[in-house]
């Protein structure tokens, strides 16, 4: 995108982030945008594809949009948290900590639950402009297994995780995003394991030279995302952050009507 619709775009990507458009509402049409912000209507649809990838709109016919999060389902009352009487440290070093708390869940007698504490991480699944996302295919010696992976690690303390997630695809592959956005936290074993995975999504990125991270580095590829089933299928594709970005991304496009190409 150039200058003028890169600024469209990040235009409309701070109203939507200051919630000035309802979830669930309709946005402004096509011509009311193209008027207020003085853009043509193709470099309009261009920042219009993008929002709608990253998930920030929804279409809605040919060339009706809406803002995603209008949802049927109520939050349930009722329901009490469990209690926690205390926890202990049973082991700890500056990659895992292993606790034992007290707990007391509504109804139910006390009891202890090992919990594990390990790093926040984020994970980036960057796009280019041609249905491709930036991998790895790396060797993990835990499971003994190859696969792709997208390039994440550790948010280090007082770093913004927007900050990791754009430092790690640099130092594991050598490509810098042109901007990443968040897409959701989540936990990848909430019944024991506290680690806050971060899921970014790229569009665009930059050459910049060899991975430093040579620990990390792998086989560097552009995939293209019609492969991305067939590679799940087949058991290529390890960690959960990666799964949840490309599942993101693949849920995305069939709700858009939008199709992968080869």
């Amino acid at each position: 995108m150039g200058p003028k619709t890169t600024k469209v775009y990040e235009t409309l990507r701070a109203r939507l982030a200051a919630g000035e458009y309802a979830p669930g509402g309709k946005f402004p049409s096509e011509r009311m945008l193209v008027e207020e912000l003085g853009i043509g209507r193709t470099a309009l649809r261009q920042v219009m594809a993008r929002l709608v990838s990253e998930g920030a709109l929804e279409v809605r016919g040919r060339s009706s949009y809406r803002v995603p999060g209008a949802v049927s389902v109520k939050t349930p009352d009722g329901p009490e948290p469990w209690l926690i009487h205390g926890e202990r440290d049973v082991y700890d070093n500056p990659w895992v900590k292993l606790q034992v708390w007290d707990v007391e869940p509504p109804g139910v007698e006390r009891f202890e639950h090992h919990v594990v504490k390990l790093h926040h991480v984020a994970i980036t699944a960057v796009l280019d402009d041609h249905d491709r996302v930036l991998m790895m295919w790396r060797y993990r010696f835990v499971p003994q297994q190859w696969g792709w992976e997208l390039p994440g690690g550790i948010v280090d303390e007082g770093e913004e995780p927007a900050d990791t997630a754009l430092r790690e695809v640099v130092e594991e592959t050598g490509w810098r995003p042109k901007s990443v956005e968040h897409v959701v936290t989540y936990q990848p074993m909430v019944g024991m394991v506290d680690s806050p995975h971060e899921i970014y999504i790229g569009h665009g990125a930059d050459q910049v030279g060899s991975p430093t991270d040579l620990e990390e580095a792998g086989h560097i590829e552009w995939v293209p995302l019609a492969d991305i089933p067939g590679l799940m299928a087949r058991g290529e594709l390890m960690g959960s952050g990666t799964l949840v970005a490309l599942l993101h991304i693949l849920a995305s496009r069939r709700k858009q009507g939008v199709t992968t190409s080869r």
